[in-house]
């Protein structure tokens, strides 16, 4: 099998790192992956408690954890704020109490873990401006935490439609559905 060019092999040193949770990783992960200055991506579990924990732990909903996404990137072509407002406004729907469409539990709740005190403001302002401009009729639900500990997800989650294309030949139920309602 040939590995297409859109996969990603080697994680950036260096890069400036940003953490969001919004329902399946699978799907914000190939929202941001498509985004100029977005080098690399990272999907796992954060803001749990369990030590090490795998896909099966956290599905039960019991360990705390949300699947999340670590997004490294260039602030020279794209900034936080950018990508935080990318968030909110097209990656996801911010407004879904622990869910995100079909997927429903606290592992798929709207999540901005930040890095240090200016991602803290800059995520904060990025929710008061989607807020005042009405970008969305519900209220913003996303939670606003510190970074934690981010456990990488099973190579298997790791640029998942990438790899679904690449094997099946097409790309994937979700990736179609997406392209159709935009």
């Amino acid at each position: 099998m040939e590995v297409s060019d859109t996969i990603q092999n080697t994680k950036p040193s260096n890069a400036s790192v940003a953490t969001f949770a919004g329902g399946c990783f699978w799907c914000i992960e190939s929202e941001f992956r498509a985004l100029e200055g977005v080098l690399f991506t990272l999907v796992g579990y954060e803001g749990g408690e369990t030590q090490n924990p795998t896909y099966q732990d956290i599905t039960t909903g019991k360990t705390g954890h949300a699947e999340a996404i670590e997004v490294y990137y260039n602030p020279d072509q794209i900034t936080y704020r950018e990508l935080t407002d990318f968030f909110l406004r097209k990656a996801h729907d911010p407004t879904q109490k622990n869910r995100q469409g079909v997927d429903v539990g606290t592992q798929y709740r709207s999540a901005i873990f930040y890095h240090d005190e200016t991602q803290k403001s800059e995520a904060e302002a990025a929710i008061k401006a989607a807020t005042d401009e009405k970008v969305w009729k519900k209220p913003i639900v996303t939670e606003l935490s510190p970074k934690s500990t981010f456990w990488i997800g099973e190579e298997y989650h790791q640029q998942y439609y990438e790899k679904y294309e690449d094997l099946n030949g097409r790309p994937h139920i979700r990736v179609l559905f997406k392209q159709k309602n935009k």
